[in-house]
């Protein structure tokens, strides 16, 4: 993979390079059913908060109603944060390595070598399997590297979960 200097042009496409955007690499987005998924998990640990800081206000009124309308405003950014951190979430496949990017704010960029990885796994709990995603993990030679991507379609993750362990097998059998 080439490295451009910030600030300049990727050659022949009009755009400034960036560590999060390599050239000629089509990210595929996760599943919307994540964004239900993390919604509904936000909303249940907000809900006893909120309920116990209303209970309190009735209960003794004046300042006391400051926790609910804190709860209430944590919920609000929370639920506009979400799909946005959702949406900014890929993975690509390129000839030798899995990438895969995440963050708004503090984005990272993981680029897992096919012939590094030892095995792939599936999972998705009941909530996971009711909103209709699942999660790949990546496991590779090395702890630190372990990668996972999260809020695939069930068929796209046992698709890529095949994919990628034959591409792992015939990276490692050149060894």
């Amino acid at each position: 993979m080439t490295t451009i200097p910030a600030g300049t042009t990727a050659a022949g496409t009009g755009s400034t390079a960036s560590p999060f955007e390599p050239r000629d690499v089509v990210f595929n987005p996760v599943s919307n059913g994540l964004i239900k998924a993390r919604l509904i998990v936000t909303g249940v640990w907000l809900a006893l908060p909120l309920v116990a800081g209303v209970v309190l206000g009735v209960i003794f009124g004046g300042w006391v109603w400051a926790a609910p309308i804190v709860v209430l405003a944590l919920a609000a950014w929370l639920f506009w944060l979400i799909p946005r951190q959702v949406r900014a979430m890929g993975y690509a496949e390129s000839a030798d390595d899995l990438l895969i990017r995440k963050g708004i704010l503090y984005r990272s960029l993981t680029v897992v070598p096919y012939g590094r990885m030892q095995f792939v796994d599936v999972k998705a709990g009941p909530l996971d399997r009711a909103c209709g995603v699942a999660e790949v993990q990546l496991h590779t030679a090395s702890a630190q590297t372990d990668a996972k991507i999260e809020g695939l379609p069930p068929a796209e993750a046992a698709r890529l979960r095949d994919r990628l362990t034959a591409r792992g097998e015939a990276r490692l059998a050149g060894l």
